[in-house]
């Protein structure tokens, strides 16, 4: 018990005095701001864009981005049972960001298989969510790339 609670206080001790400091930690102190994006395409990955979006207006910002973006979103059937019955489906997400401003066009794409569920509902469920993750995905590789092109 004391070797555990001795080596835990070491621990922290050298996290403390190492200047650790988390990476997302300044999440919000960007030097730009996206304004406005237009959006095409698929209307739940879009929706789940903009809320993740919406966090990077800053009307401090003296670097204003103005961006279109269009989004596909695809199931594609992966593989079938020996009765034909469709047993996964390839889920992809591709968004193209054109920045106006630097005229800049960045692509990412998302990838995922999904199983098929017996219960639509559930299924439908899942959808959405693994759309969720890829709307988080491909905004957080959108900020990092913004964050370096200044």
């Amino acid at each position: 018990m004391t070797k555990k609670f001795l080596a835990l206080i070491t621990l922290m001790v050298l996290t403390i005095s190492c200047g650790f400091t988390p990476i997302y930690s300044n999440k919000n102190n960007n030097n730009f701001s996206i304004e406005q994006v237009n959006f095409t395409g698929d209307s739940t990955l879009n929706n789940f864009l903009k809320i993740n979006l919406k966090r990077l207006k800053n009307q401090k910002s003296n670097k204003k981005y103005y961006i279109e973006t269009k989004t596909e979103y695809k199931r594609n059937v992966l593989t079938k049972d020996n009765t034909g019955k469709i047993t996964s489906y390839e889920l992809t997400a591709k968004a193209t960001f054109i920045i106006d401003s630097i005229n800049i066009k960045l692509i990412y794409s998302e990838k995922k298989v999904m199983d098929v569920i017996d219960d639509k509902f559930e299924e439908n469920k899942y959808e959405i969510i693994v759309k969720q993750n890829f709307a988080t995905s491909i905004s957080n590789k959108l900020v990092s790339d913004l964050v370096l092109l200044q």
